[in-house]
């Protein structure tokens, strides 16, 4: 009976409630903790402490068939003094990300409002257009293309039975980076569902009132659909710069850089350094450059958002 009361008073007992409170709170967020575990242990085995190591290697001279020698700045300095294929590779990069994410964006967004017309079969339409997305950035595509525009490639067939000159695509510069523009552009794919999505939230009384208003198709384009899709647009535009940096299997696998470099972009060339020339410590120090370089244009988007994408 004793016992009992001593239990009664413990339950009612503010500070046994709060105790149990969080005792349930500790259990509840180790079963949770417990349930990711495995993604927290790819993330910080597998992202985290790479990140870390090649931190530390970019202060290196580090070949990787001896051990590391501490080399303090001397990578990023040879990088922005005494390499000029680091340079090009700059500048081929940068002059891809420019041309190549508008055009794709503009063209995913052409589709995406041909197909947001609810028209029977045109979600089949949507899906086989989605399929370029899934496979044009395999290895497959990319030697696919690589013979489509090669010297006796299809491009070149269709030119000379139209009685036209052959292109040398791979050996002219504005040429090599062209077809590798098409081939990004080509992969509109993942950029025009989400553009769809978007197109199909706007409501339709804003139209409506367009209308009414005497308004005509491009006039409702300009002041109803894209100031409504600015979210899209900036969640697009950033998903799309980010990868276009990042580009490599296309450049690879495709023009492999060339003529004359024309064709290195960022992460070829990192590849080369690291891979070929066995420069690991040089090649991590271009990779943090490359992460401060995206960082970069992603905080600039961010910032410049305020002025530009509207969520009201």
């Amino acid at each position: 009976m004793k016992s009992n009361q001593v239990l009664e008073n413990r339950t009612v007992s503010p500070a046994f409630v709060e105790k149990e409170r969080k005792r349930r709170r500790m259990k509840e967020s180790l079963t949770g903790y417990a349930m990711i575990s495995p993604w927290l242990i790819g993330f910080f085995g597998l992202v985290i402490g790479p990140m870390i190591y090649s931190f530390i290697l970019s202060f290196t001279d580090y070949d990787m068939l001896s051990a590391p020698k501490w080399a303090g700045f001397s990578n990023y300095i040879e990088l922005f003094t005494n390499d000029p294929r680091f340079l090009k590779a700059l500048k081929a990069t940068f002059t891809f990300v420019a041309i190549a994410v508008p055009l794709k964006l503009a063209f995913s967004l052409f589709l995406a409002l041909l197909f947001n017309t609810g028209r029977k079969g045109s979600g089949l339409f949507t899906t086989i257009y989605y399929v370029p997305s899934i496979i044009g950035g395999s290895v497959a595509i990319s030697v696919v293309w690589r013979q489509l525009f090669g010297r006796d490639g299809a491009a070149n067939t269709i030119l000379d039975s139209m009685g036209l000159d052959t292109i040398s695509f791979f050996g002219n510069a504005n040429a090599a980076m062209s077809i590798l523009i098409l081939l990004i552009v080509w992969q509109f794919g993942a950029p025009m569902i989400i553009f769809l999505a978007g197109l199909r939230q706007i409501p339709q009384d804003l139209y409506e009132a367009a209308s009414v208003d005497g308004a005509g198709t491009i006039r409702k384009f300009i002041k109803v659909t894209i100031p409504m899709l600015t979210p899209i647009i900036f969640f697009n535009l950033v998903m799309e710069m980010i990868a276009g940096f990042m580009t490599f299997t296309q450049a690879f696998l495709v023009t492999g850089g060339g003529p004359r470099d024309s064709t290195l972009f960022y992460a070829v060339y990192l590849y080369e350094v690291a891979f070929e020339f066995l420069n690991m410590g040089y090649a991590s120090a271009m990779a943090w450059i490359l992460l401060v370089i995206i960082g970069a244009f992603t905080l600039l988007i961010f910032k410049s958002s305020n002025l530009w994408v509207h969520y009201d």
